[in-house]
């Protein structure tokens, strides 16, 4: 685990790559076939970059350095700073999900059953669009793999040792 100062530099190093490249998260995710938000992740360190995922992005972003290369595919340690809420954008993301949660909730559980979506086998990406009034738009698509809830049966359990019944 990187410490949170050894962090920050590397995540400003990266940013730097991205600035000197002069590309935006869109066109880098154009060049690498991945999603805008997934190079935001990766570039925040937020992310693990796959070894076949390397030379595209060496390509899209030329001043990346071995080592920045080396450690973006360890392992990250995924968390954010709780002051992060407080931010505009991010209390309005999160004040969106809080106040149309319970319905989209709802839509899922008639759709799918009783369940939740993955935030692991997950895909997310932010996009502009105009609006019907020729305003610019933001389209925020969260794309989660359905997990069902399971029933619990005993004898499903494989860590549990086997009982016998007399």
């Amino acid at each position: 685990m990187e410490a949170s100062g050894e962090r920050a530099a590397v995540v400003r190093r990266l940013m730097e790559a991205k600035e000197e490249s002069g590309k935006t998260f869109s066109e880098i995710a154009a060049e690498t076939g991945l999603t805008n938000v997934y190079v935001a992740q990766l570039l925040r360190r937020q992310a693990h970059l796959k070894a076949d995922t390397v030379p595209a992005l060496r390509a899209a972003l030329p001043t990346l350095t071995d080592d920045l290369v080396q450690l973006m595919m360890q392992p990250p340690f995924r968390s954010y700073n709780p002051d992060i809420v407080h931010e505009p954008a991010i209390y309005r993301l999160n004040e969106a999900v809080m106040h149309f949660g319970e319905s989209i909730k709802e839509i899922i559980n008639e759709e799918f059953g009783d369940g939740i979506m993955s935030a692991i086998d997950f895909y997310c990406s932010v996009d502009k669009v105009q609006g019907a009034d020729g305003k610019d738009r933001v389209v925020v698509t969260f794309d989660g793999k359905y997990l069902p809830y399971t029933e619990q049966k005993s004898e499903h359990m494989m860590s549990r040792p086997t009982r016998k019944t007399s």
